[in-house]
């Protein structure tokens, strides 16, 4: 390939591209005399010489068989493939993995869950830079999917979009809605006595009805709702359910915004600017979001080269409040806000009480004040699902950074406001989820205790699994509100209650929470931003004298790739640095 061939090919990590041709990328390949073999394979696709001058749309889809939140992600995709060609560009699509974080969760296979995020950006990534795709449409389902869609956006700095595969609707037994987090937390019920089989089995039949990601604002949810804010997708994405009419239309409508953004060149960098960022997790507290999000943000931020730490976090949730009465902490499902007007509406009130930077870029190749012009306003007298800034669920963010002896890099809490803020308590350990469900089942955890789940870090477990089976299970047995958990893993975004986790150093890098013992003192004190170990230095110093790092817990795979690659919680836990 000549010199000349070489500068016009994408280049990655926020540079940017001089205004070119929509078909600039491709165009190099499918138009190059000494590529004559690619040219026969796009013939032998079928592409005419028509369609060798237009450009090329990577369409991708996490879309599989064994899963709710994706089962119906590859029909959106050809939707997509559609609007693409509606709109005189070739649209191609192809495929990356998916991992089920519902149905992962609680097993060893949930170590994987993490690690899919980082794949999946990784392949796309490499399939757009090998096929020198002109733009990208990202379809994504589960938690994982959307983080590692914007991630090889941002790398690949190419226009780009991203379409929700949209939310489940709500299942219902006798009278009650239900949601992922309802299957979990009626195993605690069992476990306690005061579900029994019959109703145990109803719950968990009827808790995923059809296609769509977990209807709360969980982490698949929140990651939909903070990449709108963000502007890396369509108004109402976030909130359009999964099998509606709004997604079909959503899909179809893809193809016209990215020949708009191909026109204009309006790359990723451009968009997921510092104030963008802000933005976005303005929405995320405001949502009442996951702690997930955390570590996603960093993660995504660094793919565009802009810096976004854990304590960026703590400044904006120390000056925005909670508003919305949303699952897991609140009544409501994605499919409630979607009805009184989705993400949209929910910004276009930040935006009028000063929340957001109105002047940020989208993809629809206006700025947030210009996309949120026409939205309807919220009216508060005919809906209680976001609350006004007069009458917040918190005054503050629920999403706290505390450091301390405890997490000298820090940690990430999710404190609603219904746990109070200072919790203290004697250690009850247990080294990974399994031994914490044998404690609940043996009576070993009693209300005061603070649990301490370790060796489920980045590095420990690898892949740091989220503890949603033992919050559930904790919460099911009756013990939510009278127990605090950490942890050096992670949380599901269906989590609720006084927990802590993402906390660095972790057990396995020698952490100061790998050293704790039974009946050890811990404090967790939020107003002070603090967690701490209340044993003398003294004590501590014996300890860590005493350590020595354990060997990893896998000797090959992906998994052994991950635990040597992977950076820490406070870093996003990227494998590319």
């Amino acid at each position: 390939m000549s010199t000349t061939q070489q500068e016009n090919l994408p280049r990655h990590n926020g540079a940017t591209n001089t205004k070119h041709e929509m078909n600039k990328f491709s165009k190099v390949i499918t138009q190059d005399a000494t590529q004559p073999a690619a040219q026969a394979m796009l013939y032998g696709i079928g592409l005419t010489d028509a369609d060798l001058a237009k450009a090329q749309v990577g369409v991708v889809s996490m879309g599989y068989d064994g899963n709710t939140c994706n089962m119906h992600l590859n029909e959106l995709a050809k939707l997509v493939k559609q609007g693409v060609w509606d709109n005189e560009m070739v649209g191609l699509i192809f495929n990356t993995i998916g991992v089920s974080d519902g149905m992962s969760n609680g097993t060893p296979g949930m170590r994987y869950s993490l690690v899919s995020r980082d794949i999946i950006a990784d392949s796309i990534e490499t399939v757009c830079g090998a096929q020198y795709y002109d733009a990208l449409i990202a379809i994504p389902g589960c938690d994982k999917n959307m983080p590692g869609s914007i991630m090889a956006m941002g790398r690949l700095n190419r226009p780009a979009i991203m379409v929700y595969g949209g939310t489940i609707a709500p299942g219902h037994y006798k009278g009650q809605d239900l949601n992922i987090v309802s299957a979990f937390e009626a195993l605690g019920q069992k476990i306690a006595g005061s579900l029994d089989e019959a109703d145990f089995k109803g719950i968990v039949m009827n808790s995923c009805p059809g296609a769509g990601a977990c209807g709360g604002m969980y982490t698949a949810n929140t990651m939909s709702s903070a990449i709108e804010a963000l502007g890396m997708s369509l108004p109402y994405s976030s909130s359009n359910p999964a099998l509606s009419v709004e997604k079909k239309m959503e899909c179809l409508n893809a193809g016209k915004a990215i020949r708009h953004l191909m026109e204009q060149d309006i790359k990723p960098s451009d968009i997921m600017t510092r104030e963008a960022f802000e933005n976005a997790v303005t929405v995320i507290m405001v949502l009442g979001g996951s702690t997930n999000a955390v570590l996603h943000m960093i993660a995504i931020a660094k793919s565009v080269g802009v810096s976004f730490t854990q304590d960026d976090f703590q400044t904006i949730s120390d000056r925005v409040p909670v508003l919305a009465d949303l699952k897991p902490s609140g009544k409501y499902l994605m499919e409630d806000l979607h009805n009184i007007g989705g993400v949209p509406a929910v910004m276009k009130y930040l935006l009028s009480q000063g929340f957001l930077h109105g002047d940020c870029l989208t993809v629809t190749g206006n700025t947030v004040a210009e996309n949120l012009a026409g939205v309807p306003e919220l009216d508060f007298d005919a809906q209680k699902i976001i609350l006004p800034v007069t009458h917040p669920i918190k005054a503050t963010g629920h999403l706290q950074i505390l450091y301390g002896n405890l997490a000298e890099k820090g940690s990430v809490a999710k404190i609603s406001g219904k746990e109070g803020e200072l919790f203290e308590g004697p250690a009850r350990v247990f080294n990974g989820e399994f031994e914490l469900i044998n404690g609940i089942n043996s009576g070993k955890i009693k209300p005061g205790d603070v649990v301490v789940i370790t060796h489920v870090g980045p590095r420990g477990a690898p892949g740091m699994p989220e503890m949603l089976k033992p919050t559930s299970a904790i919460i099911g047995a009756g013990l939510g509100k009278s127990v605090a958990l950490i942890t050096d893993g992670r949380f599901s975004g269906g989590t609720h209650g006084f927990v802590v986790g993402h906390i660095t150093p972790e057990a396995f890098d020698g952490g100061l929470i790998g050293l704790v013992k039974d009946n050890d003192p811990i404090e967790l004190n939020v107003a002070t931003k603090k967690m701490t170990l209340k044993i003398s230095e003294e004590e501590i110093a014996e300890r860590r004298a005493r350590w020595q790092q354990p060997p990893l817990t896998v000797k090959n795979g992906i998994l052994f790739k991950y635990a040597r690659y992977v950076t820490d919680a406070s870093e996003g836990c990227v494998t590319d640095e």
